[in-house]
Order: structure tokens, then C-alpha cells, then sequence
């Protein structure tokens, strides 16, 4: 039995910070935390009201349940008493309010589109609903049209109706060809930008899951396949015609008459935000301290899996605490910021990541304990930036507080390796000098690559530290500017708690960048 702490996440702990893009967290009372939520949701109370009857909740009755006594919401069909809840969210009363008595399921994708809402709030399921109730989200409808049914096209592929019809998804297809030992599934995008980033694939068991994704939608294969293959696929793009060749070797040499039999989402397309993330099993391979309180991890990625995180983008690890579903996003970062050749051949097979652990928190202990061989469950990317938005850039300002590092050193690494960037620099801010991450690389790297420049900022130096002290204000951005030029294009990335992200920006628009030249991180 795992030893709940006394209070989670720390006061302290950056899992105290944003977890999802747009939400915001809120200081909770005391007793609050995740872990007295799990702790009553195991003791026994009646969550419901009911007395542990379910029952069928029409839309009229859902909607008399919207006051914070009453407090009753619609998630993927299934009606929750969200009341005991209220004031355990972490995003405050107010922000889950905004679902009573209604639909809440576009708007928990929104926000929350990796947590389990079944397991979070099973103790307080009322029952189902008995026709779809009225959305209260703000969506897009520009950007999803989610609030019509599927249609699905001539060539099978399911879609959100409403997609506009000039979409280049309408043409999306696949199909296969086999030799007496091979399998070749093509995957027809016509996405001449398309790379193996784009793709993400999953062979265990003789199942075979791609997903293709892009800025907003994904596209989903997936097969039971008909025979034995080996757990090995090899992934090709074409990206002067949007073509994606899966490659499979057949365990026995034999005529297939099909592929095989369509699972769950089968040749479909799901909008990036809604939810339903598919994890595999990563085992660890190695784990060293670099510092004293942070880890860098190395996962091995299934032999059947190809997986790529690409910059800025961050995973989810999933566990399992007492039953209840805990979820934290994460950053991979490199080995170093001086990979070996050696190490670049393992990118495709391994993730790393940069962990602090928290003695009070709720997953990384767990982490922290685990030993080589032990497997956790793993996601794939997710995340708003863009590779696009680096496009015509010449310098770039990073801002990162703590472990806010981690999602500048793949933007580092990448930038430096492009004759475009002219100058890329680092305000890292940390509380004691014990704290900074990887400082013997970044002082190396400073002084081998003239274009990088890194600033250290301690709120709580010794006396004999001689660099900057202080926290972020805006005479510290003012002060790491250089000299605006039209010939000069800046993006500014931020990366930290909360508060400091909020603060970066302001100073940053106030110092002349508009919204377009800020990149925030969030998880």
C-alpha cells in the first residue's frame, strides 16, 4: 500500500503550476489536495446522494443540479454530482461551474483531454444520460464543427461533420500490398509537409495502430491483423507527395487474403483535443542524478513502436494510485546538449527525461523509485508549439524557471544547428546556485558557440555569489534585450510556474513583442 503524503503537490512544486494549455490552478484550502480526494473517495461516503442507486438523468433534470449546493455535470455521457468535487479542482470552483447542469465534455477535452474523468470521479456517478444534453463549450465551431454527428466519406474514413469540405483530410486513405515475406501499409495524406514526426505507430500482439497526426486532427489506422508478424516496423515518408509507408515482416512466409479486422477508431479522425491518449509500456533503461533533486531517465521505447517527440512538444506518464488514474505531463529533452553520434542513433528508440522529484509529491516518488526494467505508461506528443513558428527567426530569448528548462534544451540544440539563428540566450532562473541544471554544459556551450549566451538568476544565492540575483522583473528583460532591428526577428519562449509565465509575458508585451513573437509553455 502506497504511503499517502500529508499534503500534495507540495506548496512549493511546480505540479502546483499550469498542466494544460489556457487552465489555470488556484490555491486550494488546506486538505484539498489530489490525495484527499483519493482518500475520500475510498472512505466510504455517499458521493451521489442516491445511496448508491444509478439512475437515467434526462436533460431537463440535469439542468435543475446547477448550483454549488447541487452541483450535477454531463461527461461523455455519463452524469457525475461534481459538488464534493468542487472544492478539491484544481482550476477552482468557478472554472467547473461553468459545466453545471450541462454537457461538460467539450470543455473538460478543452482543458483536460488527458485525464481519466471515469476514474477521477467514479465515486460520484449518478448515472446516463437518456439523450445528449446542450454543450456549454466554447469551441471553435470554425476549427472543429464537433457539435454535428460523423459522416463518413466515400473511401470509409469517419469524420466530424461539419469539416469543411476543402479539407485535405476528404482524400485521406490507405491501403496495402504484400511479397511472400512483407507487409507495406500506405497511408495517401497529400500533406507535402508530412515527416516521420507526424507518425506514430504501435505493433504489439498483432495489433497494428497508426496515428498520423497534424495541427488539429489526427488520422487513426487501426487493425487486428490477420496473420503473425514479427514486432519490428519500419517507417518511410514521402513527403514530396504525402505518402507513409509502414513496413512489416510477416512471421511466416504466406498469401494474406486481408489485412485484418478494424478495432476501436478504425480509419477515422479524431480532433487532437478530444481526449482518449494511447499509452505503451516503456521500460527503463538507465537513471543518473544531475542534481540533488533531479533525475534524467532513459525509457526504452517498445520494439514495435515508432515514436518521435518533437520540440516543444511533452508526454504524459500515467499511473496508478489506489485505484484512481494520476497523469503528469512531462518533457523529453536530449542526453545531453552534446549528444554523441552514438546517441543519436538511439532518438527513435529511446525517450529521455529530466525529472525533479518531490518527497510530498504524488508521482514522481513512485518514479524516483523505480529500477532498471521497471515500465511506465507512456503517451505520445502533445503540446502547441510549432516548428513553423521559427520560421524567419534570427534570435531567440528563452525564459525558464526550474525544471522549465526542459523544453528549451531540444529548442537549443535544434537552433543551433541552423546558420539562420544568429543568437539564441538563456535566462535561467533557479532558487540556490545547487539548483541549476546541467550549468557545466550550458557554460560549455557558451563558450564554444559564441551565438549562446545564458544568464543565471538566484532568488536565494550564498553571499558569495557573484552573479544576478532576484526574481523576474521587468529591469531584468529590459537589461537581456539587445538592440531591436528589422533585420533582427525575435521569438521570446517562457517556460515555469505559473506566476512567472504570467509575469514574462506581461513584461515582454510591455517591452513592445506582440502575442505572435511569445511562445508560453505549458503542459
Amino acid at each position: 500500500m502506497l504511503n499517502a503524503p500529508a499534503q500534495f503537490p507540495a506548496p512549493a512544486s511546480q505540479q502546483r503550476v499550469s498542466a494544460a494549455a489556457g487552465r489555470k490552478k488556484v490555491q486550494l484550502k488546506p486538505g484539498r489536495s489530489l490525495m484527499d480526494w483519493i482518500r475520500l473517495t475510498k472512505s466510504g461516503k455517499d458521493m451521489t446522494g442516491l445511496r448508491g442507486r444509478y439512475i437515467e438523468v434526462t436533460e431537463e433534470e440535469l439542468a435543475k443540479h446547477n448550483k454549488k449546493t447541487d452541483c450535477w455535470m454531463c461527461i461523455r455521457g455519463m452524469v457525475y454530482n461534481v459538488t464534493p468535487y468542487l472544492e478539491y479542482h484544481p482550476g477552482g470552483e468557478e472554472e467547473l461551474m461553468r459545466g453545471a447542469g450541462a454537457d461538460g465534455t467539450e470543455l473538460f477535452d478543452q482543458i483536460h483531454s488527458w485525464v481519466n474523468s471515469e476514474s477521477m470521479l467514479k465515486e460520484c456517478l449518478v448515472g446516463r444520460m437518456t439523450s445528449k444534453p446542450t454543450s456549454v463549450a466554447k469551441v471553435s465551431e470554425k476549427k472543429s464543427g464537433l457539435k454535428v454527428p460523423k459522416q463518413t466519406l466515400l473511401n470509409g474514413t469517419s469524420i466530424p461533420d461539419g469539416f469543411e469540405k476543402q479539407s485535405k483530410y476528404i482524400s485521406l486513405k490507405h491501403e496495402w500490398f504484400q511479397t511472400e515475406d512483407t507487409i507495406t501499409v500506405v497511408i495517401y495524406t497529400k500533406q507535402k509537409d508530412i515527416n516521420s514526426d507526424s507518425v506514430i505507430v504501435d505493433l504489439k500482439g498483432g495489433v497494428l495502430r497508426a496515428e498520423v497526426r497534424q495541427q488539429e486532427y489526427s488520422y487513426i489506422l487501426h487493425l487486428e491483423l490477420s496473420h503473425e508478424v514479427q514486432e519490428v516496423v519500419s517507417v518511410r515518408c514521402a513527403s514530396k507527395v504525402g505518402k507513409i509507408e509502414l513496413n512489416l515482416k510477416k512471421l511466416t512466409s504466406t498469401i494474406w487474403n486481408d489485412l485484418g479486422q478494424p478495432r476501436e477508431h478504425h480509419n477515422s479522425c479524431k480532433v487532437n483535443t478530444d481526449g482518449g491518449l494511447f499509452y505503451r509500456k516503456c521500460n527503463l533503461l538507465s537513471k543518473m542524478d544531475i542534481s540533488h533533486d533531479s533525475r534524467l531517465l532513459c525509457f526504452q521505447l517498445p520494439p514495435g513502436c515508432h515514436l518521435t517527440i518533437p520540440v516543444g512538444q511533452h508526454i504524459y506518464l500515467k499511473s496508478s494510485i489506489q485505484d484512481v488514474e494520476v497523469v503528469r505531463p512531462y518533457t523529453p529533452v536530449l542526453p545531453s546538449l552534446y549528444p554523441e553520434p552514438k546517441d543519436d542513433d538511439h532518438t527513435c528508440t529511446n525517450i529521455y527525461l529530466m525529472i525533479k522529484i518531490y518527497p510530498d509529491g504524488l508521482q514522481t516518488p513512485l518514479i524516483d523509485k523505480l529500477q532498471i526494467g521497471d515500465c511506465v505508461s507512456m503517451s505520445g506528443p502533445q503540446g502547441n508549439f510549432k516548428y513553423s513558428q521559427l520560421k524567419g527567426i534570427s534570435e531567440l530569448i528563452l525564459l525558464a524557471a526550474g525544471t522549465g528548462f526542459t523544453p528549451m534544451i531540444k529548442l537549443i540544440s535544434f537552433t543551433l544547428k541552423m546558420s539562420s539563428f544568429r543568437r539564441v540566450r538563456l535566462m535561467f532562473f533557479n532558487k540556490e546556485e545547487k539548483d541549476i541544471l546541467w550549468r557545466d554544459q550550458l557554460d560549455q556551450l557558451s563558450s564554444k558557440d559564441k551565438r549562446f549566451e545564458v544568464e543565471y538568476i538566484l532568488s536565494q544565492p550564498h553571499p558569495e555569489w557573484a552573479g544576478k540575483r532576484g526574481r523576474i522583473e521587468m529591469s531584468l528583460c529590459s537589461e537581456f534585450l539587445t538592440v531591436r532591428t528589422e533585420e533582427l526577428k525575435t521569438l521570446v519562449c517562457v517556460c515555469g510556474p505559473t506566476s512567472f509565465t504570467e509575469q514574462a509575458v506581461g513584461f515582454f508585451k510591455q517591452l513592445g513583442f506582440s502575442s505572435e513573437e511569445i511562445h508560453a509553455f505549458s503542459g
